[in-house]
């Protein structure tokens, strides 16, 4: 069975960082994509980053370009996302999930939540102003 877990989150204040973690279990890792989703309180749930199977490839949401840094280690079998330079804005729960897709192409990077099976519990980052 796939299994998703983040964590990470946490209250910082304007301008900080936070390294999210998403270690997966229950299958063969290294062959999906994962992304990162956020959901603030109120809001739709709003695509972030994502990085292909062969991490080769990685997206970002415009908001979040520059700031975010999405990166694997197959090896750990997780996903992390770096969060440099955090706003009141990225204040949401996070969470990660897997492609449907196995593989594909070297430069598929999926944004919409259906493009994605298996999804985290979510991690709550708090920005303070």
């Amino acid at each position: 069975q796939v299994q998703l877990v983040a964590s990470g989150g946490g209250l910082v204040q304007t301008g900080g960082s936070l390294r999210l973690s998403c270690a997966a279990s229950g299958h063969i890792f290294s062959n999906y994509g994962v992304g990162w989703f956020r959901q603030a309180p109120g809001k739709e749930r709003e695509f972030v980053a994502v990085i292909n199977w062969s991490t080769v490839s990685a997206y970002y949401a415009d908001s979040v370009q520059g700031r975010f840094t999405i990166s694997r280690d197959n090896a750990e079998r997780t996903v992390y996302l770096q969060m440099n330079s955090l706003k009141p804005e990225d204040t949401a729960t996070y969470y990660c999930a897997q492609t449907r897709r196995y593989r594909g192409a070297i430069d598929y990077t999926p944004t919409f939540g259906s493009d994605f099976e298996y999804w985290g519990q979510g991690t709550l980052v708090t920005v303070s102003s």
